[in-house]
């Protein structure tokens, strides 16, 4: 078994996450950020981060909805660009997802919610290069573990703050961020069609799946029955691993043909 889960602390992760981003914006030469303004804790944590970071001229939302997004997402995510002060454009991605999918119903609807998750990310990089931006990823811990993400679609990015803070965490910074309550308290969900949620898809509450993740990935407790007589249920032990192990392919770069060559170097110093 590993050592005992680490204890993020929500004001010394801020000024982690606040130098992380700004080293890599001067590091990449780029003038700033782009991110994707969805309405939710976490694409709000973000964008909170890099005002912090680099300024608020610096860094841009972008909203992206669908016809069926609801009309909380669209007015939490302007609500939010507006208390951080950044510049903010809306880009609808319901022509370029009605051209490829005319109709939406339950046999194609998670094929038509990874499209645009993917559409919106190509979007940001565009958005990215035009003004010279590097594309700031959402994604938390939590997700990442359960690879509840469309792989090159919201998991794609230029840089991270949030992969190593479970939802639990986001949360906790947000508070402290001043992030708006309505923002804080809304049930997650990605928006990819009309009444989708994250907890009732996966079908176990966040708090629980923090609380799992803990023991089973950062402390490395494996035995069903240790973890049942802390109160977990089979089901949802089950359940977690089972995302885990599924979905592990989600968690790195595609995999390259072995035919003997090393790692390529991060960057090369020439000699004189």
């Amino acid at each position: 078994m590993r050592s005992s889960s680490i204890s993020i602390d929500p004001q010394a992760a801020i000024t982690t996450i606040r130098r992380f981003l700004t080293g890599k914006m001067l590091r990449a030469g780029a003038d700033g950020y782009v991110v994707g303004v969805s309405g939710g804790i976490d694409s709000a944590v973000s964008a909170a981060l890099a005002v912090k970071a680099v300024g608020r001229e610096k860094v841009l939302g972008v909203m992206m909805p669908f016809r069926s997004s609801t009309a909380s997402s669209i007015s939490d995510a302007t609500a939010l660009c507006d208390n951080l002060g950044i510049e903010c454009k809306r880009v609808d991605i319901t022509p370029m997802i009605d051209a490829y999918f005319p109709n939406i119903d339950d046999a194609n609807r998670l094929r038509a919610g990874n499209k645009m998750a993917r559409e919106r990310m190509s979007i940001l990089f565009d958005k990215a290069q035009e003004r010279n931006r590097l594309v700031l990823g959402t994604g938390n811990r939590t997700e990442i573990c359960l690879g509840y993400t469309t792989w090159y679609g919201d998991s794609a990015c230029s840089v991270n703050p949030l992969g190593e803070l479970y939802k639990t965490d986001v949360r906790a910074l947000a508070r402290i961020l001043g992030i708006p309550e309505s923002i804080i308290i809304k049930h997650p969900t990605a928006d990819l069609w009309e009444g989708q949620t994250d907890e009732g898809e996966i079908g176990v509450t966040y708090e629980q799946i923090d609380r799992l993740l803990k023991r089973m990935v950062d402390e490395g407790e494996s035995s069903m029955a240790k973890l049942e007589s802390e109160g977990f249920s089979r089901n949802d032990i089950s359940r977690i691993v089972s995302y885990l192990n599924r979905n592990e392919f989600k968690r790195r770069m595609a995999d390259i043909a072995p035919l003997g060559r090393g790692p390529i170097p991060s960057h090369i110093d020439l000699q004189a």
